[in-house]
């Protein structure tokens, strides 16, 4: 009994060492750097590869990466602060913390960032140069300390100056000065927060913050886990949307947030590149001097409150070029806007044009529909998926946070780059994007490959497989439980067996080492659960492993129609027609007068006319209305409707759950076009979730919005539900499925700029809808 236990506190252990030192890394997957200096080695484990960066003798190491399936290890001088970040399949880039820090500790002799410019705004010398500066008696050179990292011209203390990290400067008049670098225990902010990332946790008012985890005492859509890019730790105050400075959801109920008392930095705020005469991506970076809007309204000066009252004041927005009346964009729009002079018209986006031979901007009209998946390697793909196969959101191709890179719709003008669509620029083997979750640089999207022509042997090959249920030739999610009969890679390659060392040697994953697995011949399988699905060693010398094109086990599930909509980010009101019965569970409520009875649902139809052989047809036995006059009611029919491929529900949300902010939504109907076309026929518009406490903004519908309610829509309007719509549904895209999420309810107009559209929030009444089931069953 006692040798047992020694023998159990051996992998403890280990595992208490593994923790601690790639503690010291921060992890990125899908990451990888060129570096020409670079150390390989072949080591076993990630810890293994941790270790000889730690002690790496060739160079000062600052990241390594590894690939488990190859045992490839590489150590490297650089990180993502010196040289760019790229993308790899199933690689890891681990960098090591202390050298992506830009603060100091004490007097900073530990201080190992990026900062190059003295507190005057001098550029630094190299440390290793003579020129304009010869160091005195050469005491500060690489050589003469290799511990204190003088490589480069970054801001260093190698001798123990009491005002922290200095360098020799490149001007001839000055030899040396002080570097302005923050202290790392200062909590201060600059700009307006929005990448703060300290611990207060108190509001300006004396309110705790509530955790942003937490759903009480009040219900929101700023969840950590699906906002990975903003940082949402504890309870720290953070400004995720956009508000002049952080803030947080506070701990008491009669307050619902705060914003919070955080000084400014008196350390320089992050450089901006400034485009003088166009503009990327949404404009952030334009500073050019365009004062009119695109229908030709002269722009309010930004420090002024007349005619319009606002908070985007230079004060407020430090950072962001508020000069005069110049167009800008302070606030994550779409591109540079201003508040105009018109008292009639609040705001409007200006005509600025774009840097470079790009395609048209993200807010123009949709494309012509294409099928949801992709021929070849699909670099003609032009679907609208925006998740990974893993499910994670997609990060727009012309945002640089959280991943920084070079896919952008100026280097790539024919891609279609965008907003955060699945697109392949760079001829993979499939559509990809990178992802919002800083910790994971890119993966493949959840796109299947277009069907070919079928073949007659693999069909009768795989009705006889269906039959046995163990070798269906499907996988569930990543395919960690497929145990199918596939032995060759998506390129046509045979697989090499699990037990096999040539013509690849390998030791991860055996039969031996996975007994669980089902590695006993050479079928493609998942041991490492790679969220691309199943893979293999494969029998081509000069390619060590790839992976194998394995179907989803799709059926008729809730939220997931077997015709993939257009997903048409347009309009209902301006037009996009839907492609016929894409939305399984849309219905028509007709009647002629008020009496249940006399009510009519016509299901299966695509045409307003219910023409079409797929209609079915059902009286209603009972309306059941919602709980204290609210919005909300459920339709029991005379008789069950048929689920098929034209009749299918979209799936209920999790009890109490609030849809995050950005998150893709539609919404679809018969309603009113007011003359854009399209009439008769179903009609879709996509667009993204606003949380409540944006919404209930006085701008734009001032704290009209109940906790029951939610809103979707676009600030500038143009898309939106209308007359006719109510009653219909909005769901919202997640995990390849679509929940309702919302039921279209009220609005002030229809697609007014600042008033997007209102809707019941289905999770607050996940209960009821249950409950009543169980009543009236």
């Amino acid at each position: 009994f006692i040798h047992k236990l020694v023998l159990l506190s051996v992998p403890l252990s280990s595992l208490l060492v593994s923790a601690v030192v790639l503690d010291e890394y921060a992890k990125t997957e899908g990451a990888w750097i060129l570096s020409l200096v670079k150390r390989e080695y072949s080591v076993g484990t990630v810890l293994e590869c941790a270790i000889k960066c730690n002690i790496e003798p060739a160079f000062t190491c600052r990241s390594f990466m590894y690939v488990e399936k190859d045992q490839e290890c590489l150590t490297i001088p650089a990180n993502g602060k010196i040289e760019s970040v790229l993308r790899r399949t199933s690689t890891s880039l681990y960098e090591k913390k202390e050298y992506l820090m830009e603060c100091v500790n004490g007097i900073g002799m530990d201080y190992r960032g990026t900062k190059s410019k003295t507190n005057s705004g001098k550029t630094c010398q190299r440390w290793a140069s003579k020129y304009p500066h010869k160091p005195k008696y050469a005491l500060m050179t690489p050589s003469t300390h290799p511990k204190a990292d003088l490589e480069s011209n970054f801001c260093r203390n190698p001798d123990g100056d009491s005002k922290g990290p200095w360098c020799y400067t490149t001007d001839p008049d000055t030899r040396w000065e002080t570097c302005n670098v923050q202290n790392c225990s200062e909590e201060c902010m600059h700009c307006s927060g929005k990448n703060y990332r300290g611990k207060i946790s108190t509001t300006e008012n004396g309110y705790t913050c509530q955790h942003w985890n937490a759903q009480k005492p009040h219900n929101h859509g700023y969840i950590p886990s699906a906002l990975l890019e903003k940082y949402l730790e504890e309870n720290y105050c953070r400004n995720p949307d956009g508000d002049p400075r952080p803030w947080c959801f506070t701990t008491s109920p009669s307050k619902r947030w705060d914003f919070c008392s955080i000084p400014r930095c008196t350390s320089d705020p992050p450089r901006v590149v400034e485009e003088l005469t166009c503009a990327t991506g949404d404009g952030s970076a334009y500073r050019g001097t365009i004062g009119v809007t695109a229908s030709g309204k002269a722009c309010q000066v930004w420090a002024t409150q007349t005619p319009q009252q606002h908070n985007r004041t230079p004060d407020n927005y430090p950072c962001k070029g508020l000069e005069l009346n110049y167009c800008r964009n302070p606030d994550h729009e779409k591109m540079p806007w201003c508040f105009t002079t018109d008292p009639e018209t609040r705001w409007e986006y200006c005509k600025v044009p774009s840097c470079g031979d790009v395609p048209g901007p993200d807010y123009a009209a949709p494309p012509p529909a294409e099928e949801d998946c992709y021929v070849g390697d699909g670099t003609d793909y032009r679907g609208m998926v925006t998740e990974t196969i893993s499910g994670k959101r997609c990060q727009s191709w012309s945002s640089m946070t959280p991943h920084s890179h070079n896919k952008t719709p100026q280097v790539f003008p024919k891609a279609d780059l965008r907003r955060n669509l699945c697109r392949n620029p760079d001829g993979d083997r499939a559509p990809w994007c990178y992802t919002t979750d800083p910790s994971v640089r890119w993966e493949f999207c959840s796109v299947n490959r277009c069907p070919t022509a079928p073949n007659i042997w693999s069909q009768m090959l795989s009705l006889i497989l269906f039959s046995v249920d163990w070798l269906s030739d499907c996988k569930v999610g990543n395919g960690g439980t497929y145990r199918g009969p596939t032995s060759m890679t998506m390129l046509g390659v045979t697989c090499q067996s699990w037990s096999a060392q040539s013509p690849h040697q390998h030791a991860s994953f055996t039969p031996e080492s996975h007994p669980d697995k089902g590695m006993e011949s050479n079928n493609c399988r998942n041991p490492d659960n790679d969220v691309n699905g199943p893979w293999c060693y494969t029998t081509d010398r000069n390619q060590k492993w790839d992976y194998c094109q394995i179907p989803d086990c799709a059926g008729l599930k809730c939220g997931q129609p077997v015709t993939k909509p257009r997903r048409c980010f347009g309009r209902i009101v301006g037009g996009c027609v839907s492609k016929p019965h894409s939305w399984p569970w849309q219905i028509s409520l007709r009647t002629n007068s008020k009496r249940p009875s006399a009510y009519m649902v016509v299901l299966g139809t695509h045409t307003e006319g219910a023409n079409e052989p797929s209609k079915q047809e059902r009286k209603l036995e009972k309306l059941i209305l919602g709980p204290g006059e609210t919005d909300i009611a459920l339709l029991k029919l005379e008789s069950p409707a048929i689920i098929n491929d034209k009749v299918l529900p979209a799936c209920l949300p999790e009890k109490d759950y609030v849809v995050p902010p950005g998150t893709e939504c539609y919404v679809t109907g018969w309603g009113e076009t007011q003359g854009t076309g399209g009439e008769g026929l179903l009609k879709e518009t996509g667009f993204p979730v606003i949380e409540n406490k944006v919404c209930n903004r006085p701008a734009y519908l001032n704290n009209r919005i109940k906790d029951h309610e939610m809103c979707a829509g676009n600030i500038e309007g143009g898309a939106d539900s209308c007359q006719g719509d109510s009653g219909g549904p909005l769901v919202c895209h997640a995990q390849n499925t679509f929940v309702l999420q919302g039921v279209t309810s009220w609005g002030l107009g229809c697609a007014n700029a600042m008033k997007p559209g209102v809707y019941v929030r289905v999770s607050k009444f996940t209960d009821w809808i249950n409950s009543q089931i169980k009543m009236n069953s």
